[in-house]
């Protein structure tokens, strides 16, 4: 056992072309660093509807050079077995070889436009991206820096791309880096498209099999960005209000340039940085974790926003595809969560006249349902991430609690931290005109719609068996109760429902209260969505609502707690 894993490690350095990881895996096998060698080598990192995402490092069960190439060797298999135009195999350089036509003349090479954050090594595996790409005959073009994932998603339908591929990591911690596949409709992959380009990397067994050309791709001017900005026009209303103030944080991520941009060309005031965090720094010197949502990752965005006293305050995660918002309540400042941002900017669609589908993720307030439903608006429910939300017929608006938004699906059909970002800077701005706040909106919809209170009860992990142990505890012995609240109903959502394809998770239905339980698809934690519904007779018993919802969600968590075992 102990031979062959050295084996093993030795045959996959001797292909490695980096040489960080070369240095670091000679020095665990020299070591003979068992242990650690075999946290690396017991499989590989396995590519999803996520894509890849995990730690950087050496060998198949991190993410490297190795792994990347792979990937993208195993993309172009699959592009190519969907009948992309693509040149001879023989890493042609030139982009003009391709199949023919039916008119008997050549088509041009398929194009598969390329992003990347500014994590570390995020450039080199959009280099080896591109390199892959062109010695499969296709055609590769990488955005012309790291660039928020939203510009990448909107490149792929604007040069009319039959793929893109974003290197980030989006919020993981900074030892992370992750792989992001798009098809040409520029949303991102799904079953099957995942398992058949798992099949074709799987299939590839050697590095040296894969062509990697040393030129022949593009490197993109700021065209394309120009176009996305161009194209942020259209979420705004004409001669809207564009007053509001705002403290933004890039959170050392890749956001601060574009929006600074995008607001300057909408005419609001431009922001006041948190200078900490407004550079790329792959290091993520200033949180634990660079997420808005976690403990402490506001704190210097807070502290600027007492200095300054904007109307609001706005986040992006580090790859600027997720958008924050913070307002004053009271004396100090507080983060909103995600569901009620996504009800203020359905809320403010629905004022502006807007037609189509909204639509949101299951693990999302049932809110949005009822600003669609009073409106007289299709509304629809789909899996969690945008994959699923993006490929909703008709779509208008769709959000996830996990600060996504997408306001504009003809533009971008993904999340998108920028353009959100503008569109809820202009209903502050609407307010502010008004002498209200973002608030008092929300205190307004509560009494139109009941007080739809949101909270998550998420368990991190180091051991990704606890997770599957809790599942497995949860679906062998289901709480028939929760904070007094009986379970009316139970669903292992494994199976499926009428309108929702499988998925691991289970949804529990109480007497004006839902629980959703699930495991992160992009980070080693537990994720448990809890939602109570208080009604709001009138404005008089929002003080009492609140108070109820808070009782009944605290004990729904530590409840749930108990019965997650963890």
């Amino acid at each position: 056992m102990h031979d062959d894993l050295i084996a093993r490690a030795k045959a996959w350095l001797a292909e490695d072309p980096d040489a960080d990881t070369r240095a670091e895996l000679a020095a665990l096998i020299e070591a003979n660093a068992t242990k650690e060698l075999e946290a690396r080598f017991a499989g590989t990192l396995q590519f999803g509807t996520a894509g890849l995402r995990g730690e950087l490092g050496a060998g198949p069960l991190r993410m490297n050079r190795s792994v990347v190439i792979r990937a993208a060797a195993g993309l172009a298999a699959y592009l190519k077995k969907q009948g992309v135009p693509h040149g001879d195999d023989t890493a042609d350089t030139t982009g003009t070889t391709g199949t023919t036509g039916a008119n008997g003349t050549p088509d041009a090479p398929g194009l598969v436009v390329i992003g990347y954050d500014a994590r570390h090594k995020s450039e080199d595996f959009a280099r080896d991206t591109a390199a892959v790409m062109t010695g499969a005959g296709l055609r590769a073009a990488v955005l012309p820096r790291p660039l928020p994932t939203p510009v990448l998603a909107f490149a792929i339908r604007h040069l009319g791309a039959v793929a893109g591929v974003e290197v980030t990591a989006s919020h993981n911690p900074p030892r992370d880096n992750g792989y992001k596949v798009y098809l040409g409709d520029g949303s991102q992959i799904v079953p099957p498209a995942d398992a058949e380009i798992a099949a074709e990397i799987d299939a590839i067994t050697t590095l040296t099999a894969v062509p990697r050309p040393d030129s022949g791709w593009e490197i993109l001017g700021d065209d394309v960005l120009d176009a996305y900005l161009t194209r942020t026009d259209a979420v705004l209303a004409a001669n809207s209000p564009r007053t509001a103030r705002t403290v933004y944080t890039a959170m050392h991520g890749v956001g601060k340039d574009t929006l600074l941009a995008a607001f300057a060309r909408a005419g609001f005031p431009e922001p006041v940085l948190v200078a900490e965090q407004a550079e790329p720094d792959p290091d993520f010197p200033t949180v634990a974790f660079p997420n808005p949502e976690e403990p402490g990752a506001m704190d210097l965005a807070f502290a600027k926003a007492r200095e300054t006293d904007p109307d609001l305050v706005i986040a992006n995660d580090p790859d600027a595809d997720r958008c924050a918002v913070a307002v004053k309540d009271g004396a100090d400042w507080r983060m909103l969560r995600g569901d009620e941002v996504g009800a203020l900017l359905a809320a403010h669609l629905v004022t502006r006249g807007a037609r189509g589908t909204f639509a949101e993720s299951i693990v999302s307030s049932s809110l949005l349902g009822s600003i669609a439903g009073k409106a007289g608006l299709p509304h629809e429910e789909t899996l969690t991430g945008f994959k699923w939300i993006a490929r909703v017929e008709g779509l208008r608006y769709g959000y996830e609690e996990a600060l996504g938004y997408c306001v504009d699906p003809e533009g971008v059909r993904d999340k998108d931290g920028i353009t959100a970002a503008l569109l809820i800077t202009e209903l502050a701005s609407q307010l502010k005109e008004q002498g209200r706040t973002l608030l008092d909106l929300l205190d307004d919809l509560a009494v139109e719609h009941g007080l739809h209170a949101t909270d998550q009860l998420s368990v991190r992990v180091e051991d990704l068996s606890l997770i599957a142990d809790a599942m497995r505890r949860l679906r062998e012995q289901p709480p028939t109760e929760l904070a007094g609240l009986t379970v009316t109903r139970t669903e292992d959502l494994t199976q499926g429902t009428d309108t929702l394809p499988p998925t691991d998770g289970l949804r529990y239905t109480l007497d004006g209260a839902r629980v959703i339980v699930r495991p992160s698809g992009t980070e080693p934690k537990l994720k448990c969505y809890l939602e109570v519904v208080v009604p709001v007779p009138a404005r008089a018993d929002l003080a009492p609502a609140h108070e109820k919802a808070t009782t009944l969600l605290t004990a729904i968590k530590k409840d749930l707690s108990t019965a997650l075992g963890i």
